[in-house]
């Protein structure tokens, strides 16, 4: 159901946080996928931050055979070349996304404090609501992932969003979805004007210790701007 508050794991790194980061999971996983990575970064350095990680509803995925799995939308084709997300399932878990946004206004957090997280899936659905939420975000982390409805954004991008900070991240060796792919993602932004910082890594589709590294110190400049 696109308008009820998806069940999400949280974790607060001060008392009455200012600012929230949402991190949507990738196929098949759960909310506790990324859940120790909130260990790993240096939140002394962050605002009181509340870290929120969803568990995707599950559905059929028509690669897998129609299993049923934890899943933001499904892939219906393997071919890189076709259109590979169905529209309305990104579309519903973006409607998700803005629900948890929504949620973190009501309890004192502003658009402007918060930032957007995902890993493949989850990241293309962050990239996918984030530049079209109609008020100003923090920025989008987006991590071994791709723009879904990469032909609907120049229509339906906001503009106040126009000058998001975007990092995307991805392994030189990914397997699920290929380099290249991701990066003319990349590219498409880059040429629309926003500004979005690349990252190569040599891992396959996964998250390395140099990336968490280099996600920390964007997810300080964008939280907590010196000055």
């Amino acid at each position: 159901m696109p308008n009820r508050i998806l069940p999400a794991i949280e974790i607060e790194t001060g008392a009455q946080p200012t600012h929230s980061v949402i991190w949507l999971h990738g196929l098949g996983a759960d909310g506790h996928d990324f859940e120790p990575i909130v260990g790993e970064l240096d939140t002394a350095r962050l605002p009181p931050t509340r870290f929120l990680f969803p568990h995707a509803p599950i559905r059929t995925v028509t690669i897998n055979g129609g299993y049923a799995m934890r899943a933001w939308y499904d892939i219906i084709s393997s071919d890189f070349s076709q259109r590979r997300e169905d529209p309305r399932g990104v579309r519903e878990s973006a409607q998700q996304l803005e629900n948890l946004i929504a949620r973190e206004n009501e309890r004192g957090v502003s658009d402007a404090n918060i930032v957007l997280a995902g890993f493949s899936q989850g990241g293309a659905v962050a990239l996918h609501t984030g530049l079209r939420h109609r008020r100003r975000l923090a920025g989008i982390l987006a991590l071994s992932t791709y723009l879904p409805l990469a032909e609907t954004l120049a229509a339906e991008a906001d503009p106040v969003n126009r000058d998001l900070p975007i990092f995307m991240a991805h392994g030189e060796a990914d397997t699920v979805i290929p380099h290249a792919f991701a990066r003319r993602s990349a590219e498409l932004l880059q040429a629309s004007g926003y500004p979005l910082e690349w990252h190569n890594y040599p891992v396959d589709h996964t998250v390395s210790a140099d990336e968490i590294r280099d996600l920390d110190a964007w997810l300080r400049r964008v939280l907590a701007p010196a000055g």
